[in-house]
């Protein structure tokens, strides 16, 4: 079969299996815009360098926009024979314009044409992912003021610590999010230099102009090695790597999601739209959103342990086990897409208890360093001393089933003769969480004033409040 692209070297067509593993139409035909795009920039260059003519040119522009709007409105076939988006893309052109569509490929390999094509897929989807991400911490900041004030305890390995409030737990996923959106940033930055030009390794002796293709497709300059330009993935290690880190956020969050809407917890509740029920048990409301974006993090740590695996002993430069790199960077922009939509939804679905966390916040001596510091701050008791002799009025709190506040004075100055009734106005959840008012800490004002910060870090936005 001669009628490959590549056909003029072979005279035979190719087995059926090699077709199958061969052809990568089926996932890359997700590169046609920036295919296209990448073509109409190669196309002006090769005009104003006076290497193709001008009517070659637009012959060749008017049939690419035609590709174009033929993919848009689902009137384009891409044919698994001609193996990938690029060689499907030509061999249309060729049908449309005739000879001159011979001529766009000109000091381009499909080395460079598909390492420039992907970067502006990955640079766009960086994109779509940070503004997914900053509706997301909208969302949670959103909620967060609404709740300020509304006190629930604070965990150390899922234990009750202390009393916080459900405003800054939320705020901790907003910085956790800003982090996310650094790493995609600073990902986007270091990807942002155009590969094409290099040909397939070594550059081409054409008299071509990098800058001009590089200045149209939006990259800051062209790559300063030819045969790293072709070879390199890293900018999709770090999508994934980024990625990664980002699902596990997104996991752990969820996790909470899980455990507070559970009857044991009873923090939060989710409506209709983002519960389901049990085929056999007719009480059950079940937060499967949540569990599902739990779960779907395997998916995005095992893209990156793909590609990590695809690359690790690949020889300069490029390799055909590189085709392997498309399908776990678009599966995984897919699941983060879904997930940040789905806990977005949550988050603005869920309705905290705030009986039912007040309720939990003042059980298990909750308080306990807040008479620590308290015996530390007013009685001048070293720390360690205070530590201990608030353990011993722990253990007498148990003996008795009783809280802290719920003990006498004498039952205080039984473990310190020194402790005097001012004690009892630190023990309240509330006292505690107002007097956490170090920088950073889950006092309200601290809270209302970090609101009104993230709008305006992460949001550029003024507080509505």
């Amino acid at each position: 079969m001669t009628s490959k692209i590549w056909g003029g070297r072979f005279s035979a067509g190719p087995a059926a299996i090699m077709e199958e593993i061969n052809a990568s139409v089926g996932f890359d035909q997700r590169l046609a815009k920036q295919d296209l795009h990448g073509s109409r920039a190669h196309c002006a260059m090769l005009v104003a360098q006076g290497m193709i003519s001008k009517e070659d040119g637009e012959a060749i522009q008017g049939g690419l926009l035609r590709i174009e709007k033929d993919i848009a409105e689902g009137n384009f076939i891409f044919k698994r024979s001609l193996e990938d988006v690029h060689m499907n893309i030509e061999a249309r052109l060729t049908d449309l314009i005739g000879a001159p569509a011979g001529r766009l490929h000109t000091a381009r390999s499909r080395n460079d044409q598909v390492a420039t094509d992907f970067r502006m897929w990955v640079r766009a989807a960086i994109g779509n992912i940070d503004e997914e991400l900053r509706k997301l911490q909208r969302a949670l900041i959103d909620k967060a003021d609404s709740y300020a004030d509304a006190v629930m305890p604070g965990f150390t390995h899922l234990q009750t610590a202390q009393p916080v409030t459900f405003g800054h737990h939320l705020l901790a996923y907003v910085e956790m999010l800003g982090r996310d959106r650094s790493r995609f940033a600073d990902a986007k930055v270091r990807l942002n230099e155009c590969p094409l030009g290099a040909g397939a390794l070594a550059g081409t002796s054409f008299p071509i102009d990098r800058d001009m293709t590089a200045e149209k497709l939006e990259f800051d300059r062209p790559m300063a090695n030819s045969m790293d330009a072709v070879s390199d993935r890293d900018f999709a290690l770090e999508f994934l790597a980024a990625s990664s880190i980002l699902v596990t956020h997104l996991s752990r969050f969820a996790e909470e999601l899980v455990v507070w809407s559970s009857a044991q917890f009873g923090f939060i509740k989710f409506t209709d739209a983002f519960s389901t029920g049990s085929s056999m048990m007719p009480q059950k409301r079940n937060p499967d959103a949540a569990e599902l974006v739990r779960a779907k993090a395997g998916r995005v740590f095992g893209g990156l342990i793909t590609l990590l695996t695809v690359m690790k002993a690949l020889p300069l430069t490029y390799s055909k086990d590189m085709q392997e790199d498309k399908e776990a960077v678009f599966a995984t922009f897919d699941t983060i897409e879904l997930c940040l939509a789905a806990t977005t939804g949550m988050v603005e679905d869920m309705t905290p208890n705030t009986e039912r966390m007040r309720e939990a916040a003042s059980a298990a001596f909750t308080t306990a360093t807040d008479l620590a510091d308290w015996l530390t701050q007013k009685l001048d008791i070293p720390f360690r001393e205070s530590h201990h002799i608030t353990g011993k009025i722990v253990k007498l709190a148990e003996g008795k089933g009783c809280d802290l506040p719920e003990l006498t004075l004498a039952d205080m100055q039984s473990a310190d003769a020194r402790i005097t009734e001012d004690v009892f106005s630190v023990l309240t959840v509330d006292a505690s969480a107002a007097s956490r008012k170090s920088y950073g800490g889950t006092a309200p004002d601290n809270v209302k004033a970090q609101i009104t910060a993230t709008r305006e870090r992460f949001l550029r936005e003024k507080s509505s409040k």
